[in-house]
């Protein structure tokens, strides 16, 4: 159940009020009985309680393959671009 927070607009006062979504709007101040209007809140975080929330606990493990180093490719295994050998043809726009 979300907690809105009421400003009164006689007397300013403000205060929080823990209701159910469903729940009528507040229409009276709790200290002088004035007109109330609900604030638009930015809502709340998450919160964890507990131990043991971590980055990886929902993460799934990378492949054996992939954890092993694999060796230095040369630049043409890795798809590196030849030079050209007729660059006005192919470079010119």
């Amino acid at each position: 159940m979300p907690t809105y927070e009421y400003e009164c607009l006689d007397c300013g006062h403000r205060f929080d009020k823990f209701q159910q979504m469903g729940d009528e709007l507040l229409k009276q101040c709790p200290q002088c009985k004035g007109k109330v209007k609900r604030l638009i809140g930015a809502g709340s975080g998450i919160i964890f309680k507990g131990s043991g929330f971590y980055a990886t606990d929902y993460r799934k493990g990378a492949p054996e393959k992939a954890k092993e180093k694999s060796p230095a490719k040369e630049p043409s295994e890795r798809g590196a671009q030849k030079p050209c050998d007729k660059p006005k043809k192919c470079c010119e726009k």
